[in-house]
């Protein structure tokens, strides 16, 4: 049986639209009628973490297709939405349209700013304001829980230095890191082992707040020194087989003067 869509040359959004009611109504795909909001959860995350790769390599004709998977993901839900009587796509962009609209009031009205900081201090404000948010509390517990540890930190700490609740400058964060970092080693030394876990995280905190000043996302410098590590680790494995070398019995020193030359060849490269 035929499906009741036009083929053409070239598609648009609303064709994408029209895709997705096929694929989901009866008589479409036997997966996508089966899917639910929960189930293709995890495909969300998966898309969205393909983009910011494609972003982070520059790599335009991914980033073009993976923001297409990304807005499947989008319609997909508001598709599901719409068959449940919740909302429509309809909804969700004029949803966003007002919530630029009302955010940006030195564009769509009266309000002049003078800078990027008087901007984003309207777009606070007005969030907040638009949210009921009272105090910069009940904006921290509207961060949400799902977001991965290193980024929630920095969201916090951002909340609660709007309420005044800072250090002055960046020694302050660093002299906690000496602090915390104290306080990890009596709790590894006294094999206390939820004190540890207790401190671990102390200390991580910290060193958020440090990356905080530094002006940098915490989430961001630790993957990228994930990355880092990996290549050097590439490099220091190759050199230990190209000298003969076991790492798993090889001594500390050894280990460490390869990987100070992988250090070195990665940094001429």
């Amino acid at each position: 049986m035929a499906v009741n869509f036009e083929f053409k040359d070239r598609y648009g959004f609303n064709d994408l639209v029209r895709i997705v009611q096929v694929l989901r109504e009866p008589g479409g795909c036997p997966w996508d009628m089966e899917q639910t909001h929960k189930s293709i959860r995890e495909n969300f995350l998966e898309e969205t973490y393909e983009v910011i790769e494609a972003i982070d390599t520059d790599n335009k004709e991914l980033m073009q297709e993976e923001l297409g998977d990304v807005l499947l993901q989008v319609l997909m839900h508001s598709d599901m939405a719409r068959t449940d009587g919740w909302f429509t796509i309809d909804d969700v962009a004029n949803d966003i349209c007002e919530k630029l609209i009302v955010r940006h009031p030195h564009v769509f009205g009266d309000v002049t700013v003078s800078s990027t900081g008087d901007v984003l201090k309207n777009w606070d404000d007005i969030k907040r304001r638009t949210k009921k948010q009272r105090t910069q509390s009940e904006a921290m517990a509207a961060i949400p829980s799902v977001y991965p540890a290193l980024m929630k930190a920095q969201k916090v700490q951002e909340k609660a230095k709007k309420a005044g609740f800072d250090w002055d400058n960046a020694e302050g964060a660093f002299e906690k890191i000496s602090e915390e970092t104290a306080e990890l080693k009596d709790a590894l030394s006294k094999g206390d082992e939820s004190a540890v876990q207790d401190e671990l995280g102390d200390l991580l905190f910290s060193v958020v707040n440090v990356a905080r000043f530094c002006n940098c996302e915490a989430e961001t410098s630790l993957d990228m020194a994930t990355k880092k590590f990996m290549e050097r680790f590439t490099i220091t494995e190759a050199l230990a087989k190209e000298k003969g070398i076991d790492m798993k019995t090889a001594s500390i020193e050894a280990l460490d003067e390869l990987w100070n030359e992988a250090k070195r060849i990665k940094n001429n490269k």
